[in-house]
């Protein structure tokens, strides 16, 4: 699903988001990831007006919800009166009722076999994360470390545009690249550095070591990518 969207596409995706579509929606119509809708909405909003359409989409979406369901329940409500108008001129219908109330009263039971089949306990497979395996990363990225040389690690609840993850999957540890110099720049602290990578298959041959030291995790502009 990753992609790069164009300038056209995001302005489309900001205007969508403007006039009430959800961000799954977007995510669908415009095949990415729902962190990169999100990433996108942030930088061109800012985050205070996005949060402002996001609460006003949501409670657009929460009266349609209210809506259909008031429509269902009366429409409900009007066939079961219907039916109940038909029954009561149907001898067969009163008939049948008569049966079964005669029934229930009696002192029967309906014994039901046990159910013959392997229950799937399987954990479920998580649709968030790409393997390292399936992605092709670009020949270069950047990362964050101290002044030593060491990595820096963070939990994945770090960062906001993961935050609809399952709580076990928050506190993952990660380490962070960058695919563009100039944005990791900005994101260095003082006592920090970037570090170029020039070649990213350090990262498929330092897999097992990363996961030795609890590390499973890799995020990106697009992906959070499973070790």
């Amino acid at each position: 699903m990753t992609k790069r969207l164009t300038e056209k596409q995001k302005e489309e995706i900001v205007k969508s988001f403007k006039s009430g579509t959800v961000i799954d929606v977007l995510s669908e119509k415009y095949n990415c990831t729902i962190p990169t809708i999100i990433r996108n909405l942030k930088k061109i909003l800012g985050i205070s007006k996005y949060k402002e359409y996001l609460n006003k989409s949501k409670s657009l979406e929460g009266k349609s919800i209210n809506n259909k369901n008031h429509k269902n329940d009366l429409f409900k409500t009007n066939s079961d009166e219907a039916d109940l108008v038909k029954d009561s001129n149907d001898p067969m219908v009163l008939n049948e009722k008569q049966t079964s109330s005669n029934f229930a009263s009696g002192d029967y039971f309906l014994e039901i076999a046990p159910i013959d089949y392997e229950i799937d306990n399987s954990s479920r497979k998580e649709l968030s994360s790409v393997p390292l395996s399936e992605l092709d990363l670009p020949k270069v990225v950047y990362m964050i470390v101290d002044k030593k040389i060491e990595l820096e690690i963070k939990l994945l609840k770090d960062f906001p545009e993961w935050d609809f993850l399952p709580h076990d999957d928050l506190n993952r540890k990660v380490i962070e690249i960058f695919f563009d110099l100039n944005i990791a720049k900005r994101s260095c602290k003082k006592e920090q550095k970037v570090l170029k990578i020039p070649n990213t298959d350090v990262f498929r041959i330092a897999a097992r070591f990363l996961i030795e030291k609890g590390i499973s995790r890799i995020v990106c502009a697009e992906n959070l990518i499973a070790l």
